[in-house]
């Protein structure tokens, strides 16, 4: 029997949505469904919608909840991670409203920029310690890891823990596919790319369509035509309060076009959101504090989703965009598969640092995780992702050594937070993101350690 341990299963949205792709996949129908959270009632909400999936299924499968880490990891196959630390309160709402205080805005603060700093340094620890306890009770299982700031906790995974199998997984690859195949009103069973980078700033190096007689046919043509034409973007029912104006200005500045939501790349760059610039927001429709709105209607939504997914008929789940259960069973049975994943750069882009963490194509199969070599990046994408490394590796660094001086570095060095504050108002603003995360932060991280300008060092 496939043993699979969700820690975080109190997102239980996205518990259901990987709990219904294993289930659906026979290799996996019997699995056992070890389902971890250290909030009682989600976790309580989580058991229902997995029970129903599988009394409707009518599968072998199993399923266990625990409170306690190490007991659910014990003899895994798969250590499916998927949780917050510090939740939309406090640690969200700090990690918006004390830049805001300071002129700086931003989109959704999870990955790159001040909030994905924070959240980074929240998160490493945790992540840290389910790899202690997988060493202990179950060193040869394979990690799925869906946390952000993804390209952070991967890197710090691997730093700390070289022997952890671990890939970071992500759905912009393939869910940008989807829009784009929306946007030229293609079948997305027709679309053929490839893509390379890093997590939220890999960019389609060929994106084409299959062609009846076996050829194939650029697309990039026809995305820059009909962007010019004003008939691309077209509305985005998925997130309708971003029109993803931003992905189309890059493609036309760079020449590709990036994998990640036009509201996540407007603040991984200088260019978009500025202060005394109505007029950029407006004309590529940045939705600041989106990520906190997010929150909110979740939290407004929550018991009528909850009450929907334990009713739902587990038959009708649609698949999700998600890539767990397909590595699941590429390794369970063989069966070879090609994902997008995040895993350490050991030359799979010869062009970034060794040791950073990267997105490419990863063959699946018994042989395990084979992460694919790209090197044909042109310079200014290598050149736009090595800002957003800068601020990655010093958020590392500050955790493996527990220098926080790193913190302030990462900050300054950031490409949206030094092109808006000047070195004062980021170091105090540093010091207050710290003070207001001290009961989540280790205790290096904690404002006595470092406050003062003079021990950024």
């Amino acid at each position: 029997m496939t043993s699979i341990t969700f820690i975080g299963a109190g997102s239980t949205v996205f518990t259901r949505n990987i709990a219904g792709d294993i289930l659906n996949r026979p290799s996996l129908r019997g699995a056992h469904i070890r389902l971890m959270d250290i909030d009682a009632t989600r976790l309580s909400e989580s058991e229902a919608v997995v029970g129903r999936m599988i009394q409707t299924l009518d599968v072998p499968a199993r399923v266990s909840t625990f409170t306690d880490q190490r007991a659910a990891l014990d003899g895994t196959d798969f250590v499916v991670v998927c949780f917050q630390i510090g939740g939309y309160e406090p640690c969200t709402v700090a990690d918006f409203a004390i830049p805001k205080a300071y002129g700086l805005r931003q989109t959704i603060a999870d990955t790159l920029g001040i909030g994905g700093i924070m959240r980074g340094l929240r998160t490493v620890p945790h992540l840290w310690s389910i790899c202690e306890d997988m060493l202990q009770v179950c060193p040869d299982a394979t990690m799925l890891q869906y946390v952000n700031p993804m390209a952070i906790n991967t890197w710090a995974i691997s730093a700390r823990y070289p022997t952890i199998e671990q890939v970071g997984l992500c759905h912009s690859v393939q869910g940008t596919a989807l829009e784009l195949a929306h946007d030229l009103d293609v079948d997305i069973d027709d679309i053929r790319y490839r893509a390379g980078g890093i997590n939220h700033m890999a960019f389609y190096l060929e994106f084409t369509e299959q062609q009846a007689d076996g050829s194939y046919r650029d697309l990039y043509p026809a995305l820059r035509q009909g962007f010019l034409d004003g008939r691309f973007p077209k509305p985005n029912q998925h997130n309708p309060r971003c029109p993803n104006i931003v992905r189309y200005e890059m493609l036309m500045r760079l020449g590709y076009f990036v994998t990640e939501s036009s509201e996540h790349f407007a603040e991984y760059t200088p260019y978009f959101i500025k202060r005394d610039r109505s007029d950029l927001i407006k004309r590529f429709g940045i939705p600041l504090d989106e990520y906190p709105k997010r929150c909110v209607e979740q939290v407004a939504d929550w018991k009528e989703e909850a009450a929907r997914l334990k009713s739902n008929d587990a038959r009708d789940v649609t698949p999700s965009k998600e890539y767990a259960a397909t590595i699941m069973n590429a390794l369970v049975t063989g069966e070879p598969a090609v994902i997008y994943g995040n895993i350490t750069n050991h030359g799979f882009i010869p062009q970034l640092p060794d040791g950073c963490a990267v997105e490419v194509p990863v063959l699946v199969d018994a042989n395990g995780l084979q992460p694919t070599v790209v090197k044909d990046i042109p310079p200014q994408l290598i050149a736009l992702m090595r800002t957003n490394i800068n601020v990655q590796d010093l958020t590392v660094q500050a955790s493996l050594t527990q220098n926080a001086g790193h913190i302030y570095h990462a900050a300054m060095l950031d490409p949206h937070t030094s092109a808006e504050l000047d070195l004062d108002q980021i170091w105090d603003m540093t010091s207050d993101l710290l003070a207001a995360h001290s009961d989540w932060l280790p205790d290096f991280a904690v404002p006595q350690a470092a406050t003062q300008k003079s021990r950024a060092t």
